[in-house]
């Protein structure tokens, strides 16, 4: 008497080494996991079911490894290739009639053969590495160009700015000078008055040192300006007062006495 356990998950292990659809030679450690779902077809449709499930499994995971690229099987294409390989067994196993029912396929390990396996590490480590280069790249320009573009913004604000600017003092100069043109038609020997002396003014208020060429003479009177406000601010120092209007001008008068001294 032949007794089955009906109910209890069995497994079938298989360690292989396949060649993929890009001709490389890969190994892949499997277990297939199943029960029996039809104890009658288990025990009188085929002789040996549990060696038949073994054959169909090898052929199932060499058809799939061969139409798989070897990249596939070694990383992210492993659980596909399991679920084809699941699928393709109760393929098998329904045309043979062996009551067999896969339930599970792990895929628990695949590598490179032994031989080439320290190369193929350093494609795995270059491809990692490549994929964290980008990874940083990506980092890089998501802080540079935000920044960029705030400059730009800044920079195009300013320019704004600076247009707003030069174009208010432009009108404000255009509206001066037409002001300026309206008094000089109504009379021009004053503006033109006025104008010398302004523009007198703003000269040598930034001057220490004043040349006068004396009319009718070939001497140059000289006025050393910055020597005068040192005296006249020694003076202030001294008596505590400012100098009054005869000592500047019994200076100018001093000045003219030399001047004339140079003449003669």
């Amino acid at each position: 008497v032949m007794v089955e356990n009906v109910t209890g998950v069995r497994s079938s292990s298989h360690d292989s080494e396949m060649l993929t659809e890009d001709e490389n030679i890969v190994k892949v450690k499997m277990t297939v996991q199943y029960v029996i779902g039809d104890i009658t077809a288990y025990l009188l449709n085929v002789r040996e079911p549990d060696k038949s499930l073994y054959q169909a499994t090898e052929s199932a995971l060499r058809h799939v490894v061969g139409s798989t690229e070897m990249h596939e099987v070694l990383t992210e294409g492993r659980a596909e290739v399991a679920i084809a390989v699941k699928d393709r067994i109760q393929s098998y196993m329904v045309n043979y009639g062996t009551g067999i029912r896969v339930t599970q396929v792990n895929i628990e390990e695949t590598a490179p053969p032994d031989a080439v396996r320290a190369a193929f590490d350093d494609v795995i480590k270059a491809r990692e590495d490549e994929v964290r280069l980008r990874n940083e790249a990506d980092a890089y320009a998501n802080q540079v160009v935000p920044e960029a573009r705030g400059q730009a913004q800044r920079y195009t604000e300013e320019a704004q700015g600076y247009k707003e600017r030069v174009t208010a003092q432009s009108r404000g100069e255009a509206e001066r000078f037409n002001k300026l043109y309206a008094e000089y038609k109504l009379a021009p020997e004053v503006t033109k008055t006025r104008m010398y002396i302004d523009t007198l003014e703003s000269v040598m208020s930034n001057s220490t040192k004043v040349m006068i060429d004396v009319e009718g003479g070939n001497n140059i009177l000289y006025l050393p300006l910055d020597k005068i406000l040192e005296q006249n601010q020694a003076g202030m120092v001294s008596t505590g007062r400012p100098t009054d209007s005869n000592s500047g001008a019994s200076f100018g008068n001093r000045a003219e006495a030399g001047n004339r001294r140079e003449r003669r």
